[in-house]
């Protein structure tokens, strides 16, 4: 086994959603779809929001990102994933394998504190409006996006780099969603991965929760019907997404081992990887209405350029 344990692997054969013929094209024509909406749905929302002189405003701006986010990490999974489909045996190179792992951490981490930023920014505008522009300046804004991106390249570099200099079981044959599955389990990066899991669940959580409680209480404040109406559907959209999200993570890490089935594991990580990517340009362009004033403006400026 030592010997076996110390074997150097320069590439794993990727184990696909499933092992029937008959479903590989219809999920590859389903799964290709859903890819190429949430590519050209999250792409559109970060060029949108950049043209559009009417969406510069913190809200988009943390939006952007979130595209961007939603963008990379559906793009480090999506097209390997739809390669299995059309390919009798998916090979992932070592090192390609290493990258995806640590892009795929990266923008995970940074999605949950871009939603905690966002629950901040809807909190400030709701219960301070008048000093709104001052306190979420461009400096600040920049701050906001700035540390998540550096705080999660330090946790997925630290994380990657533990896992890929562990020894490996030998075997190449991985489950595609069970990245974790390459390493050796070792005491010392489990510990490590669930210390940063919960902290960043929790704090990202909680900074959520206490933004939409102080929310709440300045809502019920309100006299006017019109200013609550207003309010409930500035936050609408982020809350649809954020429940969307930690009710799929919650499925995912929460489970008793005993309940845990690996084909529910490997749905609820096709859902996390590749719907809810689709899902979210979906939820802010159908219930915004500046989004849509902003298609519509788009879609008539290129409509008179000439042909």
């Amino acid at each position: 086994m030592d010997k076996q344990n110390q074997t150097v692997l320069k590439e794993f054969i990727l184990m696909g959603i499933t092992d029937l013929p008959e479903l590989q094209a219809p999920l590859f024509g389903l799964f290709l779809t859903i890819y190429v909406i949430s590519v050209v749905g999250n792409l559109g929302m970060v060029i949108l929001t950049k043209m559009d002189s009417r969406l510069q405003t913190p809200m988009y701006f943390f939006l952007r990102h979130l595209a961007f986010i939603h963008l990379g990490y559906s793009t480090a999974v999506g097209p390997k994933m739809l390669a299995s489909f059309v390919v009798t045996q998916t090979t992932i190179p070592y090192n390609w394998c290493a990258t995806q792992l640590s892009l795929f951490i990266l923008f995970t981490i940074s999605e949950l504190f871009i939603l905690s930023a966002m629950a901040y920014d809807h909190y400030v505008a709701i219960c301070n409006p008048l000093l709104y522009t001052v306190i979420m300046s461009q400096t600040v804004c920049w701050v906001l996006v700035a540390v998540p991106y550096v705080y999660s390249a330090f946790i997925s570099m630290m994380t990657t780099i533990k896992i890929f200099i562990s020894s490996f079981c030998g075997f190449n044959v991985i489950s595609y969603f069970a990245v974790n599955s390459l390493c050796s389990s070792t005491h010392e990066i489990e510990l490590i991965i669930l210390i940063f899991s919960v902290f960043n669940l929790v704090s990202s959580l909680l900074i959520v929760l206490v933004s939409y409680m102080l929310i709440l209480k300045a809502i019920l404040r309100m006299n006017s019907a019109e200013g609550r109406r207003k309010a409930f559907s500035t936050c609408g959209s982020h809350l649809t997404v954020v429940v969307v999200l930690y009710v799929t993570l919650s499925f995912m890490y929460m489970q008793p081992k005993s309940s845990h089935s690996f084909d529910t594991d490997k749905m609820a990580s096709v859902f996390y990887t590749v719907v809810i990517p689709m899902l979210n340009p979906m939820i802010y362009s159908l219930r915004n209405k500046e989004v849509k004033g902003a298609l519509q403006r788009l879609w008539k400026n290129m409509c008179k350029l000439p042909i």
